[in-house]
């Protein structure tokens, strides 16, 4: 095997031991058709169900935090370029406050 080979091989050896490290299991209730979806595509990709779900949800979420909206206020919060930049009321900062709290609650 070639150096290269095996660097990537301890690469991905190491990204894998830190993923199974960050890993909590949880139980959920689900449609039957979403198990049904679930159990093709892991049987089509090779996968176990809990690695079909883990991957969907974890895209999902990052999509979804992508997308969170931005809602102006009325108040002022700095000025950029000379335009000012208002609060945001929507829900991504409370969403960001949660997150934050829930990270601490690990440490």
């Amino acid at each position: 095997m070639s150096e290269r080979h095996v660097d990537a091989l301890l690469f991905e050896l190491e990204n894998r031991s830190r993923r199974v490290a960050n890993e909590r299991e949880v139980t959920l209730k689900i449609d039957h058709e979403d198990l049904v979806r679930l159990k093709a595509l892991a049987e089509v990709y090779g996968l176990s169900v809990d690695e079909v779900t883990a991957c969907l949800l974890h895209r999902t979420l990052v999509e979804v935090e992508a997308k969170m909206p931005y809602r102006a206020g009325s108040r002022i919060i700095r000025v950029e370029d000379d335009d000012p930049v208002y609060e945001d009321i929507g829900p991504t900062p409370r969403y960001l406050e949660a997150k934050r709290r829930f990270e601490q609650e690990r440490a």
